[in-house]
């Protein structure tokens, strides 16, 4: 099943059901307004909303075309993002781009930051930026939306409570970045606004590449219209039972939350990367020092994942940055 939100006249939009194909949708506001009251309520939602995208498939339920221009990010708002760092060969290099340590723990705690969730931009949206010598850069994530969590779940436990999968364009400043964490007190103005993908899958809808907490797919991320990377997000090191069950060690986790694999990276360099910072890194370590700048004005960014048949499964993040005063 494939979930959305349709734009409206709410900050949340309205629930909708995509096709498989990505050609037609179904409202589905009479079941849940939108999608963040339908994880709210999800053992009452769930069956009803399986059965509609069955009517959708069979085309015995109204439906209009697909238009990836009105939808919004599959949540345009809601409690919790918490994003982890779990393709270590990821932390490796970024933490060698500003010359910090690795954590003594890296191997054995994941690594993560709580981000704006307030409001998604739209996967379509323009990333707005104010000053260029922040380091605007783009980040291909996979994440997971959870159930309601109880603090203190186990791993195991944890990985029964995803309801559903997305894709992240996790917008990071890099600029801003060392500065903000040498004050000792984590990420804030470094980690604006970020966008998700239009659509959010329940996970039987990835077939076999949904095993072992992780999506056993290649992201595809393609930066100004040519191949950047094609990274496999199942080389996640902690699998997505963990890092739910790492943020939920103090602390309940609402229905609706989503947390982040971090950016999807692979050893493989012929892989390509899901970040400007990474592949600046390789360059270093190539060439002695980067060439690929960060982005600027016009600079574009496409995120989407296909399946073994080479289907769009969770429609695309593409997003140009844009001047703002």
């Amino acid at each position: 099943m494939k979930l959305g939100s349709l734009q409206s006249s709410s900050i949340d939009g309205e629930l909708v059901i995509v096709s498989r194909d990505l050609s037609r949708l179904t409202k589905a506001s009479d079941i849940a307004p939108n999608l963040r009251t339908a994880l709210e309520k999800w053992s009452e939602v769930e069956a009803l909303l399986h059965e509609r995208a069955d009517q959708l498939e069979k085309g015995t339920v109204h439906y209009q075309a697909y238009d990836e221009a009105k939808m919004c990010s599959a949540l345009p708002r809601t409690w919790l993002f918490a994003d982890g760092s779990s393709f270590i060969y990821h932390v490796k290099l970024v933490r060698m781009a500003r010359k910090a340590p690795l954590p003594e723990t890296l191997e054995t705690v994941p690594l993560m930051y709580q981000g704006e969730c307030g409001k998604f931009l739209n996967p379509l949206e323009d990333i707005p930026q104010r000053d260029f010598s922040y380091g605007t850069d783009f980040e291909g994530e996979v994440g997971v939306v959870t159930d309601f969590v109880p603090m203190g779940t186990t791993p195991e436990e944890a990985l029964k409570k995803v309801r559903l999968v997305l894709l992240i364009n996790d917008v990071s400043l890099r600029g801003l970045i060392p500065a903000e964490l040498a004050q000792g007190f984590g990420f804030f103005q470094s980690k604006p606004a970020s966008a998700l993908s239009p659509l959010a899958l329940t996970p039987d809808e990835l077939g076999r590449a949904w095993k072992q907490g992780r999506i056993h797919l290649p992201l595809e991320v393609k930066y100004n219209g040519s191949f950047f990377g094609h990274a496999d997000a199942g080389a996640m090191h902690f699998d997505f039972g963990q890092l739910i069950a790492h943020a939920a060690k103090t602390r309940d986790l609402p229905a609706g939350a989503i947390i982040g694999s971090g950016t999807v990276s692979n050893e493989d360099h012929s892989k390509g990367s899901s970040c400007l910072a990474e592949k600046r890194m390789i360059e270093t370590i190539e060439t002695g020092q980067p060439k690929t700048p960060f982005m600027q004005v016009g600079d574009t960014i496409e995120i989407m994942m296909k399946n073994e048949h080479g289907e769009n499964l969770f429609g695309r993040i593409f997003q140009k940055v844009k001047k703002v005063p």
